[in-house]
């Protein structure tokens, strides 16, 4: 994952989006688990005419069941196969990929370019209908129902208690070596004119399980479970609650990655690397 393009090789930026509900999550994994990694891979190899796969790193690892609207991904090409030619890959693409995957744009990338390590936020949706009838059948796949009625504006209280920089460790599944401190730029509710109810979740970085963890914590406060002040004293604990259900993932979409401008890649890349301490930034 480095930023340093190998001589000879152009970094080519895919903005792209896929439905998660056949897949095994984003990244490749044993034989027979259908990932979107692998896919792509696969068919930018075919389309190339190339004898193996050129590897892809992504903006978020999205896991299993759970969609993406605005997902980006970089990979190193050959300057010879490049040239230039990205809407003719862009076509090739649609010809090659499957139903429930679609590379929208296809560019040439910046210096320093990280899909990973340059982006400065992530912006997730989550989606949920409290309708005692249920959610409607064509919007099944991605919308959760929640037996109970929601109180959007006691969800809201609750969010307030979580926005700033936190170590978010009651929120998230620990990985040895990895922080869990973050920090939450938005968190809203909204119910929309169809009734479903849409979470919008702006941070930095999340950390595993981060999103839907936030999402059931506010679903237990909205259906009169728990006060709103709850989450923030499970924040400050810094421990799991086995009140906090992870929700399930096919409510969730990531729908924007933001990227600073082309001169302040390389020092973004720098930031995202150190491994943070509250009050220390780090992006």
């Amino acid at each position: 994952m480095s930023d340093e393009v190998a001589p000879g090789f152009v970094r080519v930026r895919l903005d792209l989006s896929y439905d998660g509900t056949g897949f095994s999550g984003w990244a490749r994994q044993r034989e027979g688990q259908r990932t979107v990694q692998e896919e792509l891979e696969t068919a930018l190899r075919v389309v190339l005419r190339q004898p193996a796969p050129y590897e892809l790193t992504v903006a978020g690892r999205t896991d299993a069941g759970v969609h993406a609207r605005g997902q980006v991904a970089h990979v190193d090409l050959p300057a010879e196969l490049w040239t230039g030619q990205g809407e003719h890959l862009l076509r090739r693409l649609a010809g090659r990929l499957p139903h429930d995957i679609r590379v929208w744009r296809v560019t040439e990338a910046p210096p320093h370019f990280n899909a990973r390590f340059s982006a400065i936020w992530r912006r997730y949706a989550y989606r949920v209908g409290d309708d005692p009838a249920g959610v409607d059948p064509l919007l099944r796949g991605h919308v959760l129902w929640h037996n109970r009625p929601l109180d959007a504006a006691a969800m809201n209280a609750a969010a307030e208690r979580l926005l700033g920089e936190h170590d978010f460790a009651a929120f998230c599944k620990r990985r040895e070596g990895a922080t869990t401190i973050r920090r939450l730029l938005e968190l809203r509710w909204e119910r929309r004119a169809d009734g479903v109810l849409e979470a919008t979740v702006k941070a930095d970085a999340f950390c595993h399980n981060m999103v839907r963890a936030l999402v059931g914590a506010m679903l237990f406060v909205g259906d009169g479970h728990r006060e709103p002040s709850w989450v923030g004293r499970v924040l400050g604990a810094a421990v799991r609650d086995s009140a906090v259900q992870v929700v399930r993932p096919h409510g969730l979409t990531l729908e924007e990655v933001g990227y600073p401008a082309a001169e302040d890649l390389a020092d973004r890349n720098r930031a995202a690397r150190r491994l943070r301490t509250l009050g220390a930034g780090g992006g």
